[in-house]
Order: structure tokens, then C-alpha cells, then sequence
């Protein structure tokens, strides 16, 4: 059984083999490369296909699923960690019966070789910055991370590595990892303790406010590669006013507030996406892919 219409509504960055794949499972597929400026150009877009393919960057609301009543079909090109954090509007495809299926698990790696690169250069003073005024390793360095997915865990395993103290908070205790000397704080204490802080979260969560800034202090180093920003953007703002905070960001991690964050003299960044590279294209090629055959024989054969 195939689908009818496959469209990828923007620039999902599927590789060529699985385009490939993806002209096997429907009668017509049309890929785009760009990005949609608005609801009217992605109901446009989507037209009368059955089958939807979307990034994180372009949102389809309720208004985009009420009004292409032929979709049956929604896989993101991104991670899904919950309904609120999406940019499909989960429950209104629910009520259209319209399934939809993300992924995961497909750009920790890079991610993770971005946070550590960047650390190393401004501990050792090999860039424009250094964060005290003797060199210094990784090792004996306090790191705090908040959010124990696989991205946080992966981080703990690797700060580990190189001698550091991880800290952790998280929703849920992760007592295995907690066996191998990485310990768990409540949120407060863990931004008192630590003088290196990572954020892990799902979008549209903002944790850091201006009271959780004073707790963190100053002199410390904030991580940010989630998908926008998880703090209050004016408490931050005031926070990296003083000359001693550095903050360390990818291009997704400012989200729209991008030309802002960028100009501050502390802020550490890079126009890229650390974790879209090559092999994290593969990964998430090949299981967008999987997600429609499932779906497929799931419910057609």
C-alpha cells in the first residue's frame, strides 16, 4: 500500500537515498526547500496530499489541519518530546485522526563534540576568550546539567571522562547514572553548587528566571543547545552583563532572539546547528523513513 502524496513542506534536509525511498511509497512526492512565511503558504503546499513531512522550523497549527482534510499522515523531520513542545499541533491532528510520528536520538553526537570543544577553548584561552586568568583543564570543574535525556546523559558520561564533577537535575532520578558518581541536586542547590551549567529541555521551556540568575551567581559559564532558549531573555541579558559569565550557544539555542543574544561580548556562538551534521542527517533520514513504513504496513497491508 502507498501513499497518494508525499510532501515535504520545507527544507527537512533528507538525504538523497531516502528521497529515494520516500518515490517508493507513494504515487507522487514533492520536496521543498525552502521554508513557508505563513499558514497560507503551507495549506498551499500541502494541497491534497495524504502524507506531510515537516522540520522543526515551520509549525502546522489547528488552522493548517482543519483546513487539509486529506492528511492522514504527519512525520516530523525533528524530535518529538511531548505535545507542547511540537510545533504540530498534536491534539488538533488527534482530533483528524490524523497520526503523526517524530524522532529521536539522531544529532546528540555532534551536540556533545560542540559543548566540549567550546569549554576546552575558553578554559585554555585558545579563542577570542578565557574564563579565568590561569588556563585550566576540564578536570575538578563542577558541571550542573538540567535535563537527563539521552543528550544529558551522554554529556554526564563525557564530562566524567575528562575529571569533572557532574551534578544533575531532572524530572526523574536517573539512579544507574547516579552509580557512577554523577549526583542529583534540586534545582536551586544545583545552581548554587555548580560553576558550569548545561540546559537540555524541550522548546518552548524556560527555566532560568532572573531570581534562579542570583542563585547561579557570577564568574560561572552557561550552555544552551536546546531548541530556543530556556531562560527569561531580559534576566539573561543582565546576568552576562558581567564580565566574569560567558554563556556558550548554537544558532537554535537563541531561536528569534538571535541578532540580540549574538552582540553580547560574552556570549560564545556559532551560526551553525552543533548537531546537524552529516551523519546526524543519515540518522534522522533513515528513520523518518522507517516511521512511514511502519506506519504503512501498520495500517494498509
Amino acid at each position: 500500500m502507498k501513499f497518494r502524496k508525499i510532501v515535504a513542506i520545507d527544507d527537512t534536509g533528507l538525504i538523497d537515498e531516502v528521497k529515494m525511498g520516500l518515490k517508493q511509497l507513494a504515487d507522487e512526492v514533492v520536496f521543498y526547500n525552502d521554508f513557508p512565511d505563513n499558514d497560507k503558504e503551507i495549506i498551499s503546499r500541502i494541497d491534497d496530499a495524504d502524507c506531510v513531512l515537516v522540520s522543526w522550523n515551520t509549525p502546522i497549527n489547528r488552522v493548517v489541519i482543519e483546513a487539509c482534510s486529506t492528511i492522514r499522515y504527519i512525520g516530523m523531520c525533528c524530535s518529538l518530546y511531548d505535545e507542547k513542545s511540537a510545533n504540530v499541533d498534536i491534539n488538533a491532528a488527534r482530533e483528524h485522526d490524523i497520526t503523526v510520528l517524530g524522532v529521536k536520538d539522531y544529532g546528540d553526537e555532534g551536540v556533545i563534540e560542540y559543548i566540549i570543544s567550546e569549554l576546552v577553548k575558553l578554559l585554555h584561552g585558545f579563542g577570542k576568550h578565557q574564563w579565568k586568568d590561569e588556563t585550566l583543564e576540564l578536570t575538578d570543574q563542577k558541571l550542573g546539567i538540567i535535563g537527563l535525556g539521552t543528550l544529558g546523559i551522554m554529556l554526564a558520561k563525557a564530562a566524567k571522562a575528562f575529571g569533572m564533577e557532574v551534578y544533575y537535575y531532572n524530572r526523574t532520578r536517573k539512579t544507574d547514572l547516579e552509580k557512577d558518581d554523577v549526583k542529583y541536586l534540586d534545582l536551586d542547590e544545583l545552581l548554587h553548587k555548580v560553576d558550569i551549567l548545561s540546559t537540555h529541555l524541550p522548546r518552548n521551556t524556560q527555566l532560568l528566571n532572573a531570581e534562579r540568575f542570583k542563585l547561579f551567581g557570577n564568574g560561572k559559564i552557561l550552555i544552551n543547545t536546546s531548541l530556543e532558549p530556556t531562560f527569561d531573555v531580559e534576566a539573561f541579558t543582565e546576568w552576562i552583563g558581567s564580565k566574569d559569565n560567558y554563556a556558550i550557544f548554537d544558532r537554535v539555542a537563541m531561536g528569534k532572539y538571535y541578532k540580540d543574544l549574538k552582540t553580547h561580548e560574552n556570549v560564545i556562538y556559532t551560526d551553525k546547528v552543533a548537531g546537524w551534521t552529516r551523519q546526524a542527517k543519515g540518522r534522522l533520514s533513515f528513520k523518518v523513513l522507517r516511521n512511514i513504513e511502519k506506519y504503512l504496513n501498520e495500517n494498509y497491508l
